[in-house]
């Protein structure tokens, strides 16, 4: 299974790792308003856009199912909630935070919108 998800697996256990080591206090990047909830937004993209890199070049799959069409949204959003769990519950370093789940939310619709209108213009490359 790990094999036909690689991307998925090799970007899941990044964010994984990233949200729940100790970050070093260094202030803000200055000109950057919410950085915390940018970085949250690339990474859960980050692993709807991972989902996408499977299923085009590692299943090579051009027909969406109806359970991929639900996995690609549900997986990186339950993620983002479980890790906010996590974070407040489980580990001294961190805080679980709304807000950031609510980036993680929109970063994984964007990282999905990007991925199927890529996905459309190379099947549509692919037929012609």
């Amino acid at each position: 299974m790990i094999k036909k998800n690689i991307f998925t697996a090799i970007v899941t256990t990044a964010v994984v790792i990233l949200s729940v080591i100790p970050i070093p206090e260094v202030p803000p990047l200055e000109g950057v308003p919410f950085i915390d909830k940018w970085v949250h937004f690339v990474m859960y993209g980050g692993v709807s856009l991972a989902m996408w890199m499977d299923l085009y070049f590692v299943r090579k799959e051009r027909i969406l199912s109806p359970e991929f069409n639900v996995s690609v949204l549900l997986f990186p959003i339950i993620l983002g909630g479980v890790m906010e769990v996590v974070q407040e519950y489980l580990t001294t370093c961190r805080n679980g935070d709304m807000l950031d789940f609510y980036a993680d939310a929109f970063g994984c619709f964007l990282g999905n919108l990007i991925a199927l209108v890529a996905y459309l213009c190379l099947t549509k490359v692919k037929r012609a």
